[in-house]
Formats: C-alpha cells, sequence, structure tokens
C-alpha cells in the first residue's frame, strides 16, 4: 500500500470523522461561551448604567450638581453623563451632546462618540423626567470590543492547533495502520508463494487486527503441521510400497517371459493378487497409522489382550514358518495385567504380525521365532 493510499485507510477515515466532530462540538461550545461571556460584561454595563439612573431619579433636583461632581471625577470621559433640557440644550454633566439618533428611554442603546480622534463605542441609558428634561448615562464600551476582538482571535488560533493537531494525530494513525497492512501483505503473498514457515507480524496489544493476526498465524500453524503429517505419509507409503510393488513388476515381467502354460499364468495371476492384497493391506495400515498419529483414531481405542492376538498371529504364520523349516511359539507373561492394553487391535496385529513375518524370512531352517 502506497502513501497515496492513506485518505482511503480505515483509520484515517475514522480519524477524520472523530476530528470532525470534535471540532463541530467545540465550534458549538466556543460559540457558547463567547455568547455568554459578551452577554455577562454588556449586561453588567447596562445594569450599572439603570442603578446609576435610578440613583439620580431619586433626587431630581440635585441631578446638576452631581452631574458636574461626576464630570470632575471622570476628565476622560470613560463614562459621559449628560442632563438636557426638554428642546435637547445641554444643562450639564461631561456629556455635551445628544447622540445623532433619537435615543430610545428606558432601555439600553450603542451610540458612537469621538475623542481625541477616534471613533469609540458607548452603551448608554435615556431617561425623561417628569419636567421634561433628559437624562443620559453612558459608558466607553471600547474595552469590551477590545476583549471580543482578542477572544474571537484566540478562539480562531485555538480552532486552527486543533484542526493542525487532528490532522496530524489521524495522518499518523494511518501511517500506522499503512505500514501493518504492508507487513501483513508481504507476509501473506511470501505465504502464498509456498513459505508455509512464513507468520504474519504481530505485536502486543488486544485490537480487533491483533486478535485477527493471532487467529491466522493459529491457521497457518495448523496448516503447516498438517502438511507436514501428509508428507510424513507419502513419505512412509513410498518406502513401504517400493518393496511389494518392485516385487509384484518383477513376477509378472518373470511370468510374461518365462509362463507357457496356462497354469503357470494362473500361478502368475495368483501371486500377483496376493501381492496386491500385501499392497493393500500396507497401505491401509500406514493410514490407520496416520489416523493415530492425528488423534482421529484414538477415539475408537479399546482394550486389547496381547496374549490373544500374539496367539492369532502364530496362527496365521504357522504355516510359512513350517515350510520354512522354523519353530514358532507363543509365550505368555505370569500375570494377565501386564499383556492388556488400549489401543486397535488390527493395527495391533498388523504390526505384530510385520514382525513375525520378518523374523521367519530371516531365520535359517532349524531356528526357532519365540
Amino acid at each position: 500500500m502506497r502513501l497515496t493510499d492513506l485518505p482511503r485507510t480505515t483509520s484515517f477515515r475514522l480519524s477524520v470523522l472523530f476530528l470532525a466532530l470534535f471540532g463541530v462540538s467545540s465550534l458549538v461550545l466556543f460559540g457558547f461561551l463567547y455568547w455568554q461571556t459578551m452577554s455577562y460584561l454588556i449586561t453588567s454595563v447596562d445594569e450599572w448604567l439603570q442603578h446609576d439612573a435610578s440613583t439620580y431619579l431619586s433626587a431630581p433636583a440635585e441631578i446638576p450638581q452631581r452631574l458636574q461632581a461626576h464630570a470632575q471625577h471622570d476628565p476622560g470621559g470613560v463614562r459621559p453623563f449628560g442632563f438636557f433640557d426638554r428642546s435637547g440644550r445641554y444643562l450639564a454633566g461631561n456629556l455635551t451632546d445628544l447622540p445623532l439618533h433619537p435615543a430610545p428611554l428606558n432601555r439600553p442603546f450603542e451610540f458612537t462618540l469621538t475623542r481625541n480622534g477616534r471613533q469609540l463605542e458607548f452603551r448608554g441609558v435615556a431617561t425623561r423626567l417628569a419636567s421634561g428634561e433628559l437624562l443620559i448615562l453612558s459608558e466607553n464600551v471600547h474595552e469590551i470590543d477590545e476583549f471580543r476582538e482578542l477572544l474571537l482571535q484566540a478562539m480562531a488560533w485555538g480552532g486552527i492547533l486543533m484542526l493542525a493537531v487532528g490532522l496530524a494525530g489521524a495522518a499518523l494513525t494511518g501511517l500506522e495502520a499503512v505500514r501493518r497492512i504492508n507487513g501483513v501483505t508481504g507476509a501473506i503473498e511470501r505465504i502464498v508463494t509456498g513459505d508455509l514457515a512464513e507468520r504474519l507480524p504481530t505485536r502486543r496489544g488486544a485490537g480487533d487486527l491483533d486478535r485477527l493476526v493471532h487467529l491466522v498465524n493459529g491457521m497457518l500453524d495448523d496448516i503447516e503441521r498438517l502438511m507436514r503429517e501428509v508428507k510424513g505419509v507419502t513419505d512412509d507409503i513410498a518406502h513401504d510400497l517400493r518393496t511389494p510393488l518392485t516385487r509384484l513388476l518383477a513376477g509378472l515381467e518373470r511370468a510374461r517371459r518365462r509362463a507357457t502354460s496356462t497354469e503357470e499364468y494362473a500361478a502368475a495371476v495368483d501371486e500377483a493378487i496376493a501381492e496386491t492384497k500385501d499392497v493393500l493391506g500396507t497401505f491401509g495400515a500406514l493410514l490407520r497409522i496416520a489416523e493415530v498419529e492425528d488423534g482421529a483414531r484414538r477415539a475408537g481405542f479399546t482394550k486389547i489382550d496381547l496374549t490373544r492376538i500374539a496367539a492369532d498371529v502364530a496362527e496365521f504364520h504357522a504355516p510359512v514358518a513350517e515350510e520354512s523349516g522354523v519353530r514358532l511359539s507363543v509365550e505368555a507373561a505370569d500375570s494377565a495385567a501386564l499383556l492388556e492394553m488400549s489401543g486397535d487391535p488390527s493395527l495391533m496385529f498388523e504390526a505384530i504380525s510385520n514382525l513375525v513375518d520378518n523374523a521367519i524370512k530371516f531365520t535359517p531352517a532349524g531356528g526357532q521365532v519365540k
């Protein structure tokens, strides 16, 4: 897998999806915090102004004097207060001009004043007295506007940083997935070419891919073991059947060259049939041995009496031993328990029979097989 395939990896897509969800939730959270913060600051200013307006209105006759005292304590005009007559003429305070647009009564409003050549935003409250005069109390909200810009910049840079870190994390996660997939793909390609000893790369962890890799490696172990067993069985078959098949072929060729009568051909055919039966018996025995080694045939094991099987083998080979001039005998142990075991009676008979057959073949006349 190439790096260009990174966006198509599941890990990268999931990381980007979670990043998008986190980004949307963070945007909603930032928006909520921004709205709450700005609302709190503006509401605090409005409540302060309305509280001051209530204080001034509690003593209408003292408003001019109190406004003049306020003007002396606020030379910078951070909180300009003004008192105007019915016609809008200035009476007192450090706010000398009415706002350009008519101020709504008894509710907060925003207006602009020019101070030192700069347009500054103010927030005010206008109240008309019963005698017709207009009282306007205001406060400079320029610092709130600066804080608003600073807050927006901080949120923007935080969002950009979060996006960059999230994309980097998604890329790293995707690259790790690409590296693992490349390793697994390479191992599978080597296994396909015949290297059954190869295994998928593993690492410490309990992820979904790790569990799948362990399962596949276990399956490959079983396949390799079965292939070794098949090879062993085929090697055993080739080894054990070479001699009887060679003997069968030699007998048939000898019959073709030397036989001159029907009786001789019949004898050759009988001999070939006997050799074929031996081959089939050997072949079946090898398959049963393979089943025993694999454990499939062990479920059918029963208690067997070796003395009885040995006696049956001796009875089976007695004619051959007699023709060869070899004396064949069976001696049992004193304890019957020593001659009992769990196994396959047919396989045990064939195993002992093969031993006895070889012993008779290689024992000279007059000898004894016990």
